[in-house]
């Protein structure tokens, strides 16, 4: 399945040299937002890319917060993300991804913000194109 969901460069997290590339143990790439939801995204939103395990659990493994910059944004996502030490992204199978743009600078969603989801990626995997393309009820 295509990904969808935003791309985004972050500041302090972008990866060096080969955007397309992954460090092992990491996930690497840009969210985008969808031209119709452009316009929704306002100076002091918070960009967060997620990293869920894929096989359904809630919890993230991963998470990177960073201001809303000029799409498309670069993002990488490493141990240093890990949301608990002892569950780092490097041990995970695979992942979901979750882009989110947040107005309250809550890493949960909440009604209103803009979301895109990636299909289960497998860890290393860099180029990643993640799309937001919805606006949660």
């Amino acid at each position: 399945a295509a990904a969808s969901g935003a791309q985004v460069p972050s500041p302090g997290t972008a990866p060096r040299g080969d955007p397309g590339a992954a460090a092992a143990g990491a996930l690497s790439g840009t969210v985008e937002i969808a031209p119709e939801l452009a316009a929704s995204v306002k100076a002091g939103d918070t960009l967060f890319v997620i990293a869920r395990p894929a096989d359904g659990g809630r919890v993230p493994i991963a998470v990177s917060k960073v201001p809303v910059g000029a799409f498309p944004m670069r993002f990488q996502l490493d141990d240093s993300h890990a949301m608990n030490p002892a569950q780092r992204l490097s041990q995970a199978g695979s992942v979901v991804l979750v882009a989110r743009i947040s107005r309250a600078g809550a890493p949960i969603g909440q009604s209103g913000d803009l979301e895109g989801a990636s299909a289960p990626l497998a860890i290393g995997t860099g180029g990643v194109a993640l799309r937001i393309d919805r606006r949660l009820p």
